[in-house]
C-alpha cells in the first residue's frame, strides 16, 4: 500500500485529535496543521475516496480500519522517534520536529531495530 506522506500526517492528526477531544473535526485538523480550510477540504476528499475515512452529516471525521493502522503506525513511529531523540539530548520541540520528519521515510526494518536498541538502553539504565 503506498500512501503520501501528506496523507498520513493528516491521519496522524486525526487521530490525535481523536484522543485529544474525542471527535475530528476538519476545523481543528486546518488548526492543528497550520493548513488553511480549503486544504483540509481537499485532503478530506482525497482520504475519503480512498476509503481511509468517512464523515457525517454534521462533519464529523471517523479514521477507517485501514485510516487507523496508518495513523496509529506513524504516530507510534513519532512518539517512538521523539522519545528517543530526547534520550539522546535533543531538546524536545527540536526532537518533535525531526520526529516528523523522520517517521515516514524510516524503514520498517530500521525503524524495528532502533526501537530495540532504544528498549536495550532503557533497560541498561534501569
Amino acid at each position: 500500500m503506498t500512501i503520501r506522506k501528506s496523507a498520513e500526517d493528516y491521519l496522524e492528526a486525526m487521530l490525535m485529535m481523536k484522543e485529544l477531544h474525542g471527535y475530528i473535526r476538519s476545523i481543528d485538523l486546518a488548526e492543528h496543521l497550520g493548513v488553511t480550510k480549503p486544504s483540509v477540504s481537499y485532503a478530506t476528499k482525497r482520504l475519503r475516496e480512498n476509503g481511509y475515512i468517512t464523515m457525517d452529516h454534521s462533519g464529523f471525521i471517523t479514521l477507517s480500519e485501514t485510516g487507523m493502522e496508518i495513523a496509529e503506525r506513524i504516530y507510534t513511529r513519532h512518539k517512538v522517534l521523539t522519545e528517543f531523540f530526547i534520550t539522546l539530548g535533543v531538546d524536545p520541540e527540536t526532537a518533535r520536529e525531526d520526529a516528523c520528519k523522520v517517521e515516514h521515510d524510516l524503514s520498517d526494518d530500521t525503524f524495528r531495530l532502533l526501537t530495540e536498541h532504544a528498549k536495550a538502553l532503557s533497560a541498561e539504565k534501569a
